[in-house]
């Protein structure tokens, strides 16, 4: 009876190391056939990342690609350069068929890449880009997945630094336009068609914020374009920005209108008292000339009126009013104008 359970503990034991070695060479198999897929569908003559893939279906219509991008932080826009650099998240996503495998009854969902030059990619670039680099620290910020109908997922994270024309003639009470431009470089809308993602294609971080603007709202457009080489497929988002006033309403306004009102305590003063009055006039015209030239250096030498020209110009002004009319009155009550 002894040698029997002893012998049916044995069978037990050895049944569970048996069910253990079976399941960790499962697990390694998975992980290698992980491998064999890769080396399936990217192995040395299989695949060919120069040509591009075939169009909906198959057809020999162009590659279609959405695009959808993740804005995570606009850092500056600049009124001088007129510009604005913006940290995002592009992604892009098409189907090659030539990627298809089988994904081991749904264990495989996908497979991950991080050379880019493994597969074939759309030449996107940025057409109002002025700088621009991507992020290395600590891995370079970018991935490729590969699912098992084809689909290929492209994420990487940039950080840009775009024009941005700005229309100054209301500043500070504007609002501004800056737009994200993006387009095909060498494949024409025969080959390659790009897309917004439907649904969501452009999300912004909620804790968004800019010292100086607001981001009100943003809209996707296409922005195709013809040239003598052909049509290329172009996506374009516009950001629109508005102005907080109340910088500028603390650090212009107020100060020029204190100026101002400092120059008319000129007319409370004794008529005989000529030196404070000089040299009250003299000082807020100066201070207000020295004001208004801070503005216009931190903006740039356009060729129109803005909306803080015209309010400087008016309390300049009135500064320099309120020193003409002492010099007036001065030289009128000297020259004999009283006794008329």
């Amino acid at each position: 009876m002894a040698n029997r359970r002893c012998m049916t503990w044995m069978l037990f034991l050895f049944a569970c190391i048996c069910t253990a070695s079976f399941a960790s060479n499962a697990k390694i198999n998975f992980r290698e056939k992980e491998k064999k897929v890769l080396d399936q569908i990217l192995g040395a003559g299989k695949y060919d990342a120069r040509i591009r893939p075939s169009g909906i279906n198959g057809t020999d219509g162009p590659a279609v690609v959405s695009v959808n991008i993740f804005v995570r932080s606009i850092s500056k826009i600049d009124d001088v350069t007129m510009e604005y650099s913006v940290q995002l998240t592009f992604r892009e996503q098409w189907i090659d068929e030539r990627l298809k495998f089988d994904d081991i009854q749904g264990r495989l969902k996908y497979l991950t890449l991080t050379e880019a030059n493994r597969v074939w990619m759309p030449d996107l670039f940025f057409s109002n880009e002025k700088e621009g680099h991507f992020h290395n620290i600590i891995m370079p910020n970018v991935y490729i997945r590969i699912f098992p109908n084809g689909s290929v997922l492209y994420s990487i994270r940039i950080s840009l630094t775009l024009a941005c024309p700005m229309n100054l003639k209301l500043y500070p009470l504007d609002r501004q336009v800056c737009s994200l431009r993006m387009a095909s470089y060498g494949w024409t809308t025969d080959d390659l068609v790009f897309l917004w993602k439907e649904g969501d294609p452009v999300q912004v971080v909620k804790n968004l914020h800019l010292p100086r603007f607001t981001l009100e709202k943003f809209l996707t457009d296409y922005c195709n374009s013809k040239t003598n080489t052909g049509e290329y497929s172009c996506l374009k988002v516009d950001l629109l920005f508005k102005r907080e006033f109340s910088y500028y309403l603390i650090q212009i306004y107020i100060p020029c209108c204190m100026l101002v009102i400092v120059s008319w305590v000129s007319f409370w003063l004794d008529q005989g008292a000529v030196p404070a009055r000089v040299s009250l006039g003299v000082t807020t015209l100066l201070t207000m000339a020295t004001q208004t030239s801070g503005i216009n250096a931190s903006l740039p030498p356009v060729s129109y009126t803005k909306a803080i020209d015209v309010w400087t110009g008016v309390c300049l002004t009135f500064v320099f009013g309120a020193l003409l009319e002492f010099a007036l009155v001065n030289y009128a009550s000297r020259s004999g104008w009283k006794s008329l």
